[in-house]
């Protein structure tokens, strides 16, 4: 419950300012405890940057998932509509506009970049675990590598941003179609 106020606290005060400019001090006030607390529950800057990744990676695939789950089933639709949640829900996200500036000190762009795995792990689980109960007899080798594959372009989409999410999402769900609907039309044979 401490970590979820802390961390929802955060994410209120990454909507009036960028993350260089929040301090612990900030986050701490913003959620009614003392900075020894927050640094107790942490225990550095840099724990609590992870830990707020994480959370908000939370958040994101809920989103995904929620749209996964929405999306009737077909390949096409799933695809598009899935990565297009998330480029909606990434551009509209406080921590992805910080990260997105470059100025932090906290190294935030490494964080999910080349120092990213734990974020990819979790990612990469979740929807594999959300694209499997939608396509439960698709083969599990096939699922991983489309959700690894997912997470990664939508690192990449969120990192570089092109145009119209909408777009970017059709045009991503042309590419992969082909691939689970060959991974469906195995399970069949």
């Amino acid at each position: 419950m401490l970590r979820t106020t802390l961390l929802g606290s955060a994410r209120q005060l990454l909507r009036e300012r960028a993350w260089p400019d929040i301090t612990m001090s900030d986050i701490a006030t913003s959620a009614g405890v003392s900075r020894q607390t927050l640094y107790n529950e942490f225990g550095s800057r840099s724990g609590f940057v992870q830990a707020y990744l994480l959370y908000d990676a939370d958040r994101i695939l809920a989103v995904v998932e929620e749209a996964i789950e929405a999306s009737g089933g077909d390949p096409a639709t799933t695809l598009e509509v899935a990565f297009g949640a998330f480029l909606e829900t990434i551009s509209e996200d406080p921590l992805a506009a910080s990260v997105l500036a470059g100025t932090d000190s906290d190294g935030l762009l490494t964080l999910v970049t080349t120092r990213g795995e734990p974020v990819l792990m979790i990612a990469g689980s979740r929807l594999g675990a959300a694209i499997q109960a939608m396509w439960p007899a698709a083969a599990a080798d096939d699922v991983s590598m489309l959700s690894t594959e997912l997470v990664r372009l939508a690192l990449s989409h969120a990192m570089l941003p092109q145009g119209d999410p909408a777009v970017a999402a059709k045009r991503v769900a042309a590419l992969l179609t082909p691939f689970a609907e060959q991974a469906l039309a195995k399970r069949d044979s």
